[in-house]
C-alpha cells in the first residue's frame, strides 16, 4: 500500500487566509481579471479536514459523453449536449486552509506511457463519431461532476492529441480558465494552434481539497474517457494550474506520475495533497517571493519533492524568462525548472509562453 506524505499542516498564521484581491489588481502580465465578475471571495476550506488515500477510484458510469460517444464504462451516450451556458467566471478566492490536505485516490486505468518514448495512441483513435466541445458532466462515485473540453476545430481522429488539463484557483471556476486568464487555459490554447485538447475541470466548492482523494478520482474518470472517445497521444498528457489549480496539479504529478508527462504550478504547494511514488514527472513551478497567501516556502517544498523523485542535483543553469533556472542532474527527460519572481500572489509574467515553452518540447 503507498504511503501519503502530509505536507499541509504548517505553524499557524503562516498562511494568510483573507481573500485574494481581484486578480486584475495582482496578477502580473497576460493574467487577467475576467474573475472579477460574479466571484466570491472564497474563504477556508474547511480547518483540519485531512483525508487518507483513497482506493478504486470510480470511473464515468452513466456520465454523458464527452463527445458523443459512449462513455468509458458502457454509460449512455449524449450527442454531445452541453448543460447551457456556463456560469459567469467566478473571482479568484482565498487560500485553501493548509490543514486541509487531500490524498491522490487509487484506481484503474487505461494503458498508455507517460516516458519519453514516442506517440502511444489511445483506444478513441480512428473513431467515427467527432467529439464535441462544450460543458459535459460524469459521474463519480454518486457523484456528478463537471468540466469543459475544448477539441481543436479542425480536429483529425487519426491523429493522437496533446491533452491539456488546466485546473481553476479557489473561487474560481472552469468558465473562468476555459475563457480568462490570457485567452483561455492560461494562455496555451492560443499557442497550442490546433495540436492539443484542453479540459477545464469544475471543482466542489470552488477548490481542489482533494478529500478523500474525490478529485484525483475525478481526473480518473474523465481519462477513462477520453482515452476510450478521443484520440490522445498518452504520452504526452499535462496539468497546469494557478494557486489551488497549481496545487491540484502538484498532487496529481505526486499521485499519477506514470501517466502524465509533464505539469506547471504557479503559485501552487501541496495542499491538495501529495501521494508517494516513484515514477518521475518533468515539472515547470513559478512562485512569487512576496507571496502572502500560499508562502514562498510552501512552493518551494513541493517543487522539492519533485527534485528528489527526479534525481537532480541542487545546481542550477540560468534559463529564459529570467530569473527562471533549470536543475541540473535530473533523469534524462525530466527537467525541473522554477521560476522565484519578484512578486506577490500572481502568474508570472508570460507564463502561458513558458509553460507552452515547457509543455511542447515532449
Amino acid at each position: 500500500m503507498k504511503t501519503l506524505r502530509n505536507f499541509g499542516v504548517i505553524a499557524p498564521g503562516i498562511v494568510a487566509l483573507a481573500a485574494f484581491a481581484a486578480l486584475g489588481c495582482a496578477s502580473q502580465g497576460e493574467a487577467t481579471t475576467e474573475a472579477s465578475s460574479g466571484g466570491s471571495a472564497g474563504g477556508p476550506a474547511g480547518p483540519g479536514s485531512s483525508a487518507s488515500g483513497a482506493t478504486g477510484s470510480t470511473s464515468a458510469t452513466g456520465g454523458s459523453s464527452a463527445n458523443g460517444g459512449s462513455s468509458a464504462n458502457g454509460g449512455s451516450s449524449a450527442n454531445g449536449g452541453s448543460s447551457g451556458t456556463a456560469s459567469g467566471a467566478g473571482g479568484s478566492g482565498g487560500s485553501p486552509d493548509p490543514g486541509a490536505t487531500g490524498a491522490g485516490g487509487g484506481g484503474v486505468v487505461g494503458s498508455g506511457s507517460s516516458g519519453a518514448g514516442g506517440e502511444a495512441q489511445s483506444a478513441g483513435c480512428g473513431s467515427a463519431t467527432a467529439p464535441k466541445s462544450g460543458r459535459f458532466s460524469v459521474d463519480v462515485g454518486g457523484t456528478t461532476r463537471e468540466y469543459i473540453l475544448a477539441v481543436p476545430d479542425n480536429y483529425d481522429s487519426k491523429h493522437p492529441y496533446r491533452l491539456i488539463f488546466a485546473w481553476h484557483p479557489r473561487g474560481g471556476s472552469a468558465e473562468q480558465v476555459a475563457t480568462g486568464f490570457g485567452g483561455g487555459y492560461y494562455g496555451l490554447q492560443s499557442r497550442a494552434n490546433g495540436s492539443a485538447i484542453f479540459v477545464s475541470p469544475e471543482g466542489i466548492d470552488q477548490g481542489w481539497a482533494n478529500t478523500g482523494g474525490r478529485d484525483i478520482a475525478f481526473l480518473r474518470a474523465m481519462l477513462d474517457r477520453f482515452r476510450a472517445d478521443l484520440c490522445i497521444d498518452e504520452s504526452r498528457i499535462f496539468s497546469t494550474g494557478f494557486s489551488y489549480g497549481g496545487m491540484m496539479s502538484y498532487a496529481i504529478g505526486c499521485a499519477m506520475g506514470d501517466e502524465f508527462r509533464a505539469i506547471a504550478s504557479m503559485s501552487g504547494a501541496l495542499y491538495s495533497g501529495c501521494e508517494d511514488g516513484d515514477s518521475p514527472v518533468a515539472m515547470w513551478g513559478a512562485h512569487g517571493d512576496a507571496d502572502n497567501v500560499v508562502p514562498l516556502e510552501n512552493g518551494q517544498s513541493a517543487r522539492d519533492v519533485f527534485l528528489e523523485r527526479n534525481h537532480c542535483g541542487q545546481q542550477t543553469t540560468p534559463v529564459e524568462p529570467s530569473p527562471c533556472v533549470s536543475y541540473e542532474g535530473c533523469d534524462a527527460g525530466y527537467p525541473v525548472v522554477w521560476c522565484e519572481f519578484d512578486g506577490g500572489h500572481a502568474p508570472q509574467n508570460n507564463s502561458g509562453e513558458s509553460i507552452w515553452s515547457f509543455f511542447s518540447q515532449f
